[in-house]
């Protein structure tokens, strides 16, 4: 390390080298030997010139600093004269040519300038996985800002798409080596990539990883897992709170109050089932039957299996049927079946288009049990109104066409000449038009799937293959009609507004 000297200092060992020099009768010594001397020296030790210019490298050699002495008043430095310096003294890399040009150009002396600065590793990463998914998310209880916790919101899985992607490698970035001001290396660590990634319903197309199908998505020993059919050996209940799942779900316990199950496709649930929402794309089956409690509501698009269904609001776009239906309110775009030993209805309201069949309706005490078929009485009405409107828009379409049509004329007879009221009209007029095409095909829509409705409700029936107790509500389409006895073995039809019943004669 160099130490500082003052002006004074400086002269007296001037003085003092001039009288050795004297003395011994030495001369200078040869320009090679001084290079010689200087190059076995350290860098690190006081470098100190006949006019007191020093260098300093600090210890772990990541910075060198000059110190410029005054030149003498005959001398000028110059930028290539501090190089060689720094040279000479092994200061070789990160050099700071701004503050070197600055100490020449603004004559900056007496002062330690920062002149090489060396250049620190630069760290690398080993190869990575990016998950586009958060799986850790999912199965954890959600706590309220009064600090509650909600466990309705938990949901036992998540779910992806066909396509989607679900993950993105990252390759390995090796380090950049660093160097001293002295030119040592510095070594940086190897990193290392991962090999490619393994799992089930899963492809990758360069770097990206994308799901193959619908499913849950699940992370198992760093592989991704995608499958179209969810199994749940044990109980849901309201700690796991919620399940949505694209494919089937497949519950091998009871399903228990306030848990909500959602499905792409079909649910399945072999235990008994109390106070839940459950939602399917597809068919529902319940194994032990659904005890409601009046707040569950079943919806299936397809059809609803179950042992029995109590106290339950459910809707299918095909088939409900169970051993047993009571104090429900059940809904089906086809049929409402309760057959076989048990097969009973009994209270709440039945509602399938294309029918109901039963093997007993109500019960002894006359609990008000409604069984309808076939289009809602209002169905009617509705279509009369709709095809009421449609005429209306119609006629407002044949009227605009008219007006449209005698601007279009006077445009072709006055060409540029069209008045500015006509030009304006016609541009109101063709945005109003496409107003009242757009309401033409909603009014359409809305007769089309009435008609339909009235259409499939042809031939609907509501046929009773054992007892039919006093006080059962019979409903086709806009026809009802109250039993005021007990009977057996009847099914009801509505002719020309009329509902008949006639007894079921078995071979």
């Amino acid at each position: 390390m160099a130490a500082d000297f003052s002006s004074e200092q400086l002269d007296k060992l001037k003085l003092a080298m001039a009288k050795l020099q004297e003395t011994m009768g030495t001369a200078e010594p040869e320009p090679e030997a001084e290079a010689e001397t200087q190059a076995e020296a350290s860098p690190e030790e006081e470098s100190v010139l006949a006019n007191g210019t020093y260098l300093k490298v600090d210890e772990d050699e990541m910075a060198a600093w000059l110190y410029l002495a005054p030149p003498d008043p005959d001398v000028t430095y110059k930028k290539e004269d501090l190089l060689d310096y720094l040279d000479k003294h092994g200061v070789v890399e990160g050099l700071h040519q701004s503050n070197l040009s600055a100490m020449i150009k603004k004559k900056v002396y007496e002062r330690e300038i920062l002149v090489a600065r060396g250049r620190e590793i630069q760290e690398g990463a080993n190869g990575y996985f990016e998950y586009l998914f958060a799986p850790e998310e999912y199965g954890v209880p959600k706590v309220r800002e009064d600090g509650s916790v909600d466990y309705t919101a938990v949901n036992a899985l998540q779910n992806v798409k066909a396509g989607e992607q679900v993950a993105i490698y990252h390759p390995a970035v090796q380090s950049v080596d660093g160097c001293t001001v002295l030119g040592h290396i510095m070594k940086g660590t190897l990193y290392h990539d991962l090999p490619p990634m393994r799992g089930k319903g899963i492809r990758r197309e360069d770097e990206i990883y994308y799901a193959q199908n619908d499913g849950k998505i699940e992370l198992k020993d760093g592989k991704i897992d995608i499958q179209n059919v969810h199994e749940i050996s044990g109980d849901v209940d309201m700690i796991i709170g919620k399940v949505e799942f694209f494919g089937d779900i497949i519950i091998y316990g009871n399903v228990e109050e306030g848990v909500t199950i959602r499905a792409g496709r079909n649910i399945e649930i072999h235990g008994s089932t109390s106070l839940a929402n459950l939602y399917a794309g597809g068919d529902i089956v319940l194994s032990r039957g659904i005890q409601g409690g009046n707040r569950s509501k079943v919806s299936a698009r397809g059809s609803v299996y179950a042992d029995f269904i109590e106290h339950t609001t459910v809707e299918a776009g095909g088939t409900v049927q169970a051993n047993i239906i009571m104090n429900s309110n059940i809904t089906a775009k086809e049929k409402v079946i309760a057959t076989g030993k048990k097969g009973t209805i009994i209270g709440g309201n039945i509602n399938a288009i294309k029918g109901v069949t039963a093997t007993n309706a109500g019960n002894d005490v006359e609990l008000r049990t409604i069984l309808h078929c076939g289009y809602e009485p209002q169905t009617h009405d509705q279509l009369i109104a709709v095809k009421r409107k449609e005429t209306e828009v119609r006629a407002k379409i044949a009227n605009l066409v008219d007006s449209m049509t005698d601007a279009l004329r006077e445009k072709r007879m006055r060409g540029a000449n069209t008045s500015k009221d006509t030009e304006v009209k016609l541009a109101e007029w063709n945005k109003l038009k496409d107003q009242y095409f757009i309401e033409l095909d909603n009014v359409e829509h809305d007769k089309e799937s009435l008609e339909d409705l009235i259409e499939q409700s042809k031939g609907a029936e509501i046929r009773i293959e054992g007892n039919v107790y006093r006080g059962v509500m019979i409903c086709i389409n806009a026809e009802q009609m109250m039993i005021e006895r007990n009977t057996c073995y009847m099914k009801y039809n509505a002719d020309k507004g009329v509902i008949e019943g006639s007894v079921i004669i078995h071979n």
